[in-house]
């Protein structure tokens, strides 16, 4: 069985922490028996997790912090706070990537993985409305404010809150195969698969944050939605080849244009 241990630290959104145990602990054999164990760790006297708005509610988690190091996977999910990761937490997770462990995050939680130094010089989803504040703080990353998720082998990272569910359902695809993740998908009632990134979410207004160079063609995009674009169309107005044209818009929305 596939062990899974998720971080909850001061902050963690309630959420993000459920949502592996939930998605990975729907993932069966079909004989039906669990393909994860996932335990949800941190500090021994509890911590403050978070919903949206004002909600808090304190917690208990039922493993202790080093229990990260004995986790084939280790999933960290966003935390609301302004407090640094104690330099303890970061360690562990240094020493569980290390120790081979399969690193990822949802949401914010992709700074912790940039704070602990697993991200230089890597490419990191996360959500769009912190993307710019993220790569301030941690210049050797490059975060990508549209995929809903990236998976660099040994690193995934995931975008905000449902877009966890989408890295959680690949996890299962990638270690079980595209049936075992569909019937979890079922069993959540959720899509197996969504296309597309985060840009069909972003107003428009700020697209131009989140997509750079394609911007432009975005905006001409959305204002022909009734129209049957064709790719040489698009790759005619963003001035750009075919094969450019698809890396980048590939790169910004994680998904290439289709014709």
């Amino acid at each position: 069985m596939h062990e899974v241990t998720v971080l909850a630290m001061d902050g963690v959104v309630a959420m993000e922490m459920a949502m592996p145990g939930q998605i990975l602990g729907s993932a069966e054999s079909e004989q039906g028996e669990p393909l994860y164990r996932v335990r949800v760790c941190g500090p021994a006297e509890g911590v403050t997790a978070h919903a949206a708005g004002s909600s808090q509610f304190r917690l208990l988690p039922p493993h202790d912090l080093p229990e990260l190091l004995r986790a084939s996977t280790v999933i960290v999910p966003a935390h609301e706070t302004t407090e640094p990761v104690p330099p303890k937490i970061l360690d562990l997770l240094r020493r569980a990537h290390s120790s081979g462990a399969r690193m990822a995050s949802i949401c914010t939680g992709a700074g912790i993985l940039a704070e602990a130094g697993l991200l230089d010089g890597r490419t990191a989803a996360t959500h769009w409305r912190h993307a710019a504040d993220l790569a301030r703080l941690h210049p050797l990353v490059r975060f990508d404010p549209v995929a809903l998720f990236i998976d660099d082998g040994d690193v995934l990272t995931g975008a905000g809150v449902t877009a966890g569910i989408d890295l959680c359902l690949h996890l299962v695809r990638s270690d079980h195969g595209a049936a075992v993740a569909a019937r979890a998908a079922r069993r959540i009632v959720s899509a197996p698969w969504r296309d597309g990134g985060q840009a069909q979410f972003i107003a428009r207004e700020e697209i131009g944050l989140a997509s750079g160079d394609l911007a432009g063609t975005m905006h001409w995009m959305l204002e022909r939605l009734d129209e049957p674009l064709t790719l040489e169309q698009i790759a005619a107005q963003a001035r750009l080849s075919l094969r450019t044209l698809n890396r980048r818009f590939l790169s910004r929305t994680g998904v290439a244009p289709m014709r």
